[in-house]
């Protein structure tokens, strides 16, 4: 469908070049939900619920043009609650990145332990936040290591990272305008705090953040644990990882199998999207393709992992899916 957004509603035509809509849903009194996990492996989904409960779900080609739709909508939405007029921009307007730039290499160079963004212990509102690093080093990162040309630019990268995973916001401010809350989805700001999502990041104190991981949650009840090959950010770079799955709230932790206290990184699986492989993507493509499973977390992070044997994925499969459903 050609979908076009009004000030008070959307519709939506067979055809770009078609003079009427095929129907209209109004925008007063509707809820938005993104991400929508509804329909499984289906990605980039999110769901209007219109005033009479009517669920219209859309799903769009890539993760930035939808969160582009539900911002616009969701805009929209507050104006003609506030009684205001809702002026957008361009819902289609998407940042366009020069072919050079290979935000997977760049992700990489960030994570240098030498190079890259020095992960620091932050204090904020009676908040410890571990292992991450505020909006304004990444934009001194980007600057110092000649990947952008102005800080401008740098905001327009910084959030593509944002949007395609490579980064999460971590507490209130960055999280508000990553949903849209702000001019831009990125904070070039020093209480604008973000995380690599692979990382051992946690907040210890009372937190509104849901994607907070909090240090109470490192002594939940264990519902499985095991050895299982994890796929690095490189292609091909599978290690051994020990996962610990704790439910309450709901977390697959992993750790160095050869020691360590502290995790090496944590998944957040409230919301997520668990199934077995049998076809890697091409982009994924390695010579590990037995016995392979897929998480794809609410922020649509995937996660490739590998059991020894069918049975024990199997067993893997159904344990996080229970702990997904139950879990916070």
């Amino acid at each position: 469908m050609w979908v076009v957004l009004l000030e008070d509603g959307i519709e939506f035509y067979k055809r770009k070049s078609d003079n009427s809509p095929k129907g209209m849903i109004p925008l007063k009194g509707s809820t938005i939900n993104s991400p929508c996990q509804d329909f499984g492996k289906r990605m980039f989904v999110f769901k209007l619920t219109a005033a009479k409960q009517q669920d219209h779900f859309f799903q769009a080609s890539y993760l930035e043009e939808r969160d582009a739709w539900v911002r616009d909508i969701k805009k929209a939405i507050q104006c003609l609650d506030g009684g205001q007029r809702f002026a957008r921009k361009s819902t289609r307007k998407s940042i366009r990145l020069p072919e050079t730039i290979n935000l997977s290499a760049l992700y990489l160079s960030m994570k240098d332990p030498e190079k890259g963004i020095k992960e620091l212990k932050l204090e904020k509102d009676k908040k410890v936040f571990n292992h991450c690093f505020t909006g304004t080093s990444v934009i001194d990162w980007l600057v110092s290591s000649n990947s952008i040309r102005n800080r401008k630019e740098g905001l327009m990268l910084a959030s593509s990272l944002l949007s395609e995973g490579y980064l999460q916001p971590a507490g209130d401010t960055s999280k508000a305008a990553a949903e849209g809350l702000s001019d831009t989805p990125f904070l070039d700001l020093s209480d604008a705090y973000y995380y690599f999502p692979d990382s051992g990041f946690f907040c210890e104190g009372n937190s509104s953040d849901d994607d907070v991981v909090l240090k109470e949650e490192f002594r939940g009840i264990i519902v499985k644990q095991g050895c299982l090959l994890k796929q690095g950010h490189r292609r091909k770079n599978w290690k051994v990882r020990k996962f610990v799955l704790r439910e309450d709230p709901a977390y697959l932790h992993y750790y160095d199998p050869a020691g360590g206290e502290d995790p090496l990184g944590a998944i957040h699986l409230r919301g997520c999207v668990v199934s077995a492989v049998e076809d890697m993507p091409e982009s994924k493509k390695s010579d590990v393709e037995n016995n392979l499973f897929e998480i794809i977390t609410a922020s649509e992070v995937h996660y490739y992992l590998q059991a020894a044997s069918s049975a024990e994925r199997t067993e893997w499969i159904k344990a996080i899916q229970a702990v997904a459903r139950s879990g916070k």
